[in-house]
């Protein structure tokens, strides 16, 4: 086999790889490629074997002191011939001496493990038909308060992801952003993305219970009974036992993972925005 050039992603290939994503089941959303790309261009990688992409992988780096891994995918045909184990250790070097967080599919932890990674929890992925409730304080969300809309986000995760925010949070065709305001501005919001298999919600914040779920119904409104995922982090037991109560399921879960201190969460209640960028 020819040894593998590891170098980074172009805009192009990422489109390409969130196919390869597709095909895995991850069900991407139709329109995930920009907001990803532009977060930080040189976080996508690939290797590539004779003209052809064998291993995808992103470290994105959000913050001077916070990074995220994702689409961590190597092509059936070129499996176990470690160019994904290559490929992960030459992005990784991206993060410098940030904090790595990912999501992983448990039967990963062990390797993960192997390279520092720490599990600090989990995420649930729900999915199901929610029924659709528009709420009177639920509207659409204004361009110039997207910059406040990240700020709550970062306050429920722990991570400020600035440039992630600017592009996800702003209406296109598939994503849509509702807030809950009861007259004194944003409290609490929720972006709806089509997928290629229906819709997935997050992120998701609010202050309270009521709060979440008034915008899990909301913008379950726009969706015309399609299904709906939404990926609940540990610690936020109000939400996940509010959507086993409306009847959705667990089709699978990833192990929370941090190489470095884990970000401090705060208090509000929150849905993930992607497992690919946190």
């Amino acid at each position: 086999m020819t040894q593998p050039i590891l170098r980074q992603m172009s805009r192009d290939e990422l489109a390409t790889v969130v196919d390869w994503a597709a095909a895995e089941g991850w069900n991407p959303g139709l329109d995930d490629v920009v907001p990803f790309y532009e977060t930080d261009p040189e976080g996508f990688f690939v290797a590539e074997v004779d003209g052809r992409i064998a291993a995808a992988i992103s470290v994105v780096n959000h913050t001077p002191g916070f990074a995220f891994l994702g689409l961590y995918i190597c092509h059936p045909e070129f499996r176990g011939q470690g160019i994904g184990f290559a490929l992960w250790n030459h992005a990784l070097d991206h993060a410098g001496t940030r904090t790595v967080g990912l999501d992983g599919v448990p039967d990963q932890q062990e390797n993960y493990e192997r390279s520092g990674f720490v599990r600090a929890g989990e995420t649930l992925r729900y999915a199901g038909v929610i029924e659709g409730r528009p709420h009177p304080a639920v509207r659409p969300a204004q361009s110039s308060e997207l910059p406040a809309l990240a700020a709550l986000e970062a306050a429920a995760s722990g991570v400020e992801k600035e440039r992630f925010f600017t592009g996800w949070l702003a209406d296109t065709a598939a994503r849509k952003t509702l807030v809950l305001d009861r007259g004194e501005g944003p409290r609490g919001f929720a972006t709806l993305r089509e997928c290629r298999d229906g819709f997935k919600v997050g992120p998701l914040v609010a202050e309270n219970p009521e709060d979440a779920f008034d915008l899990l119904h909301a913008v379950a409104a726009l969706t015309e009974g399609a299904p709906v995922m939404v990926d609940v982090p540990s610690g936020n037991e109000a939400l996940g036992d509010y959507c086993r109560e409306l009847g959705l399921e667990v089709p699978f879960s990833t192990a929370r993972m941090y190489k470095g201190p884990a970000p401090a969460t705060g208090r509000h209640l929150r849905a993930v925005a992607t497992l690919e960028l946190g």
